[in-house]
């Protein structure tokens, strides 16, 4: 499910959503994103009907703009409910 573009993108931008790097290494990363229940969706589309799927109230730009979405690079976004 996590492939090296999401881990390594998780890896360099953790700090974004915690306080200290709780990650460094793609294994430690990939069982973290198992953990937490991570998804990776596929397009900007998909983010917004999954934050309206599960009830968040966030709309427009402020849900790219979250610490728990993290664009992946190639159209790609993950996101992590810590």
């Amino acid at each position: 499910m996590f492939d090296d573009k999401v881990l390594d993108c998780f890896i360099k931008d953790q700090l974004k959503l915690f306080p200290k790097k709780v990650v460094s290494t793609r294994e430690e990363a990939t069982a973290f994103l198992e953990d937490l229940m991570a998804v990776v969706l596929e397009d900007r589309d998909d983010v917004i009907a999954y934050f309206e799927e599960e009830g968040l109230d966030m709309t427009g730009e402020d849900i790219f703009e979250a610490s728990e979405v993290f664009e992946v690079g190639d159209g790609r976004y993950l996101v992590v409910e810590a």
